[in-house]
């Protein structure tokens, strides 16, 4: 190989490890909490189903309103008959067969024959029609049309209520992934050092210096973070699984969370600690029951509109490939009908009033939602403030906790304390770990619920 040749070599050699670099980033996914709610709100695959509702939607809409459109049928038919039916009109006098000169009777006799039988139609025939039909008039049309608007807005409806609730568990994941590395790293910490110190009691044990009861006990110790935070590791998998899930991206794509636990709870003291304005007519869920009694609404006018008369027009334009001699056919034809109820033994009028039911059990599920709404958002207001209170109480007795865990070992380590009082300690401290990010994610937990319901996100 000459120089240029090893030249190129090493600098294709140079910008490999970059190459793989720059892939690897690109497959990483950074997201904030309301970056990875946007990312959701596209590629969560609820939400597209339900983006897919709406096209469905769009289509029937499209449908019932082609109804009212001209329609244009052809159609077209073969027939074969094994027996052509004949028909025959009797004797007739063939002038051919008269003699010249003077005739006779028997003359007349003779010059009459059988006419030749005349086929009623033909053994082999095709059809082709051609139909043009108009609606003029129809009430259940114009009313069922008004119907399906309606129910296209309560699919949109569904979308932003999928999409809400989407981000709800969004936040609720992300929150449990930063709360469960948050306590990852800090008993991580503490088993740094128990083995730091459970190293300086193998040595002195074995230099005779103390006994075999201090190095179990320090490594029972060991053990019992150990497996708190085996076991919070494995929690912690699957809570990234479960958001990558809610975000649609592969569990073998990488996320890092940008976010940081102190920013997060700041953001919610600061708005929440003020109540805010709740308008229940915001609501996804009231503008759903809001639409649900149009739409029950526009079904008694449906019910009703069944009564009017309902008049179409239409063109029929016919063709035969083989028609017959004698032909009755006509080849065009244009008409109108008229359907008008009259009577029913009142089953019309059953239905109307089945209709009115459903709208009056309409208005009282509007009334039920915005009361529920209302309840709900000021039981999830209470739930954030006592949480809040919980999450300052415990963040306190998990620093006291930690503080006091931290000193018994120094402690032990100087010969004061006893292996009896860092177990003590030491159970203290993961008693309060524990109630304090149990209580810093419910408290998150109420963030999010407050969020989806002001509709913050």
């Amino acid at each position: 190989m000459d120089r240029s040749g090893l030249a190129v070599l090493l600098f294709i050699l140079l910008l490999f490890p970059f190459a793989l670099s720059g892939q690897e980033a690109k497959d990483t996914f950074r997201f904030s909490v309301s970056e990875a709610q946007a990312y959701a709100a596209k590629n969560n695959r609820s939400v597209q189903s339900s983006r897919v509702d709406i096209e469905l939607a769009n289509k029937k809409i499209w449908e019932n309103l082609a109804e009212g459109f001209p329609q244009v049928n052809l159609s077209a038919n073969y027939l074969h008959q094994f027996v052509v039916p004949e028909i025959s009109f009797g004797p007739y006098l063939d002038k051919n067969l008269l003699p010249n000169g003077p005739l006779t009777k028997q003359d007349l006799v003779n010059a009459y024959k059988d006419s030749p039988l005349i086929p009623l139609g033909v053994m082999d025939n095709t059809t082709v029609d051609v139909t043009l039909s108009q609606l003029i008039f129809s009430g259940e049309y114009f009313v069922g049309l008004k119907a399906t608007k309606v129910v296209k807005q309560v699919s949109e409806m569904a979308l932003l209520r999928t999409e809400d609730q989407t981000k709800e568990s969004v936040a609720d994941a992300y929150y449990s992934v930063l709360v469960l590395r948050e306590n990852i790293r800090l008993l991580k910490g503490s088993e740094e050092a128990l083995d730091k110190i459970y190293g300086e009691l193998v040595k002195m044990h074995e230099q005779g210096l103390n006994e075999d009861t201090d190095v179990d006990q320090m490594d029972l110790n060991r053990s019992n973070i150990r497996t708190m935070v085996t076991s919070l590791e494995s929690q912690e998998e699957i809570a990234s699984k479960n958001l990558k899930y809610l975000l649609g991206v592969g569990f073998e794509q990488s996320i890092t969370l940008t976010d940081s636990l102190a920013g997060i709870v700041r953001e919610g003291n600061t708005w929440y600690k003020n109540l805010p304005e709740f308008k229940t007519g915001n609501s996804i869920d009231f503008q759903i029951a809001d639409d649900q009694k149009k739409i029950s609404e526009i079904l008694v006018n449906l019910e009703k509109s069944k009564s009017l008369p309902t008049l179409s027009a239409f063109y029929r334009h016919e063709e035969q490939t083989n028609a017959p001699a004698f032909n009755f056919v006509v080849k065009d034809v244009v008409g109108a009908t008229l359907s008008l109820p009259i009577f029913s033994s009142g089953m019309r009028s059953s239905r109307v009033n089945q209709a009115r039911y459903n709208f009056e059990k309409a208005k009282l599920g509007l009334q039920d939602t915005e009361q529920a709404l209302t309840l709900e958002f000021e039981t999830a207001r209470k739930d954030y403030l006592t949480a809040y209170d919980n999450y300052v109480t415990n963040m306190r007795s998990m620093t006291l906790s930690k503080k006091v865990y931290d000193r018994t070992l120094i402690k032990y380590r100087e010969g004061i304390a006893s292996s009896l009082d860092v177990a003590q300690s030491q159970n203290q401290f993961l008693t309060a770990d524990a109630g304090y990010y149990n209580s810093l994610l419910s408290l998150l937990t109420s963030k999010a619920k407050l969020d989806r319901l002001l509709r913050t996100t």
